[in-house]
């Protein structure tokens, strides 16, 4: 059993402390998975509530993210960005002389979200927040699975909009200025439903980005966008230097 410090601080502060350590030693690397809530009670000898407290506001402080379904990561550095730096999979697919269209699966406002999409977004109150999926097909074969949560407060008519006609993409970009950008890649098996919509064996490998963009200083949308690992790669090219 790994051991706290001997300070005089609050047990989640200690816990706070001993993820900072790891992190800061290394042990823990950028974009790594942290042990499970129940692994550090184990681990340290203490409760579920002060570890989920310590967590909690260690993702609210930027040195976590928290990930609905997949676990706990440290945060990478917010890279600066424009809107223009985040790909568009419809301009993509056209480039390459292909033919788009897009499914809608789910468009709804959710008005008492679980608490840790409200942690997502980094509210302090229980606010409602827009909802969205849609299914991206390249010559009738679906390659990206869509899924977004945006901030009704800075994006307005979200869920009245048919983003099987319009791309989710254009209708953020000029509802409103997106000025930073943050990305976490995984490699996931498929879920059943995930299978289903995207037409492949339940458990086949797919590439999923986590995207949240900000406005500002407030959080505009906190995104999953899944891909057939199979159909797609992802990729970037920077000019040396570039922020």
């Amino acid at each position: 059993m790994n051991t706290l410090s001997d300070s005089a601080s609050p047990l989640y502060e200690k816990v706070k402390d001993f993820v900072l350590g790891n992190i800061g030693s290394g042990k823990w690397g950028r974009n790594a998975r942290l042990p499970s809530e129940n692994e550090l009670v184990s681990t340290l000898g203490v409760s579920r509530m002060t570890v989920h407290r310590a967590l909690r506001e260690l993702t609210s402080e930027g040195h976590l993210r928290r990930i609905q379904g997949v676990g706990t990561f440290v945060a990478p550095p917010k890279p600066q960005s424009t809107l223009i730096e985040i790909s568009n999979i419809i301009t993509e697919i056209k480039a390459r002389g292909s033919r788009h269209r897009a499914e809608v699966v789910v468009l709804e406002r959710i008005k008492r979200p679980e608490p840790e999409l409200l942690l997502a977004f980094e509210f302090e109150t229980v606010k409602p927040v827009d909802h969205s999926v849609v299914i991206h097909f390249e010559n009738d074969l679906p390659v990206q699975l869509e899924e977004r949560f945006v901030n009704p407060a800075l994006v307005s008519g979200y869920v009245e909009q048919d983003f099987s006609a319009i791309a989710t993409y254009d209708y953020l970009q000029n509802a409103t200025p997106l000025t930073e950008v943050e990305h976490l890649i995984s490699a996931l098996p498929a879920s059943a439903d995930q299978a289903r919509l995207l037409h492949i064996r339940p458990n086949e490998c797919c590439l999923v980005l986590h995207r949240k963009t900000w406005s500002g200083p407030v959080i505009a949308t906190v995104n999953t966008l899944t891909y057939v690992g199979s159909r797609y790669s992802l990729g970037s090219r920077y000019l040396h230097g570039s922020k």
